[in-house]
């Protein structure tokens, strides 16, 4: 038996990427009002004293007001030294100051699980063998003790 679609499947464009981030956020306010209008990015960048950049975050708070921390980074040959530490605690402050409650993260068990440990931060969930032979770690902290 022939199935018959009424649907294609296209690489996306632009407008069509607004369409689908408008489309999930329309029903996940549906279920669950929103704290916060609009993505709060809350990115910044550390540099050497010759403006060199060595380490970086990029998050965020979003309609239900969790900091989500997308990357942190830094320079190899800088790491050890606070760097990544300091940047945590900066945007987990201004987050706090926003009324974030609470903060998430995954990294691998090759990059900085002991890092966000040592931070503070709970594992709640892993992946195993992704990528092979390695784990996929998720975390979370609360903001407010």
């Amino acid at each position: 038996m022939e199935m018959k679609t009424e649907f294609t499947i296209e690489p996306c464009e632009k407008e069509n990427i607004k369409k689908i981030v408008d489309g999930i956020n329309e029903y996940n306010l549906s279920k669950v009002s929103a704290i916060a209008d609009i993505w709060t990015r809350l990115e910044y960048v550390t540099k050497d004293d010759n403006g060199i950049e060595i380490g970086g975050i990029l998050a965020g708070l979003g309609y239900w007001n969790g900091l989500e921390i997308k990357i942190l980074w830094v320079k190899e040959n800088h790491r050890k030294k606070g760097i990544g530490t300091q940047l945590i605690k900066h945007v987990e402050k201004i987050a706090k100051e926003k009324g974030a409650e609470i903060s998430m993260v995954d990294t691998f068990d090759f990059q900085a699980e002991e890092f966000y440990l040592k931070n503070g931060y709970e594992p709640i969930g892993e992946m195993k063998d992704f990528p092979k032979g390695h784990r996929r770690i998720y975390f979370s902290k609360k903001l407010t003790e």
